[in-house]
């Protein structure tokens, strides 16, 4: 039976550049760098501090496009703070949603265009 999520892929055109935005602006850590020069470029593995799930820097091909909606969803102890620290970082942001009953949640683009979310972890 299946257990976890271990590795999520998000495809990339330039795996360099997009190691320097996962690293360089959303602070994630480097678990793997190796090439696979089969694979067409190189296993890039990545995880957000404190998070036990990875995802990879996938080389985008012909049948795997980059810039795409990943549905990908990140947490955060303070959605407003990291909102405008990327967005004063020049990260394609989009509006700050903040609804009743909803942990407060916003989107963000990637260098590729590649759609990822965010929400405030809620604390009970």
């Amino acid at each position: 039976m299946i257990d976890a999520i271990r590795t999520v892929g998000i495809p990339v055109s330039d795996q360099d550049r997009a190691l320097e935005f996962y690293v360089g602006t959303l602070g994630f850590e480097k678990i793997m760098d190796a090439p696979v020069p089969r694979f067409g470029g190189r296993w890039i593995e990545l995880r957000p501090h404190r998070s036990s799930t990875t995802i990879a820097l996938t080389p985008a091909r012909d049948q795997e496009f980059a810039g795409v909606d990943t549905g990908i969803r990140f947490t955060t102890e303070d959605a407003a703070a990291l909102h405008a620290q990327l967005s004063d970082g020049g990260v394609d942001v989009d509006e700050l949603l903040n609804w009743p009953g909803v942990p407060v949640m916003f989107d963000f683009r990637d260098p590729d265009g590649n759609v990822l979310y965010v929400s405030e972890v809620v604390r009970g």
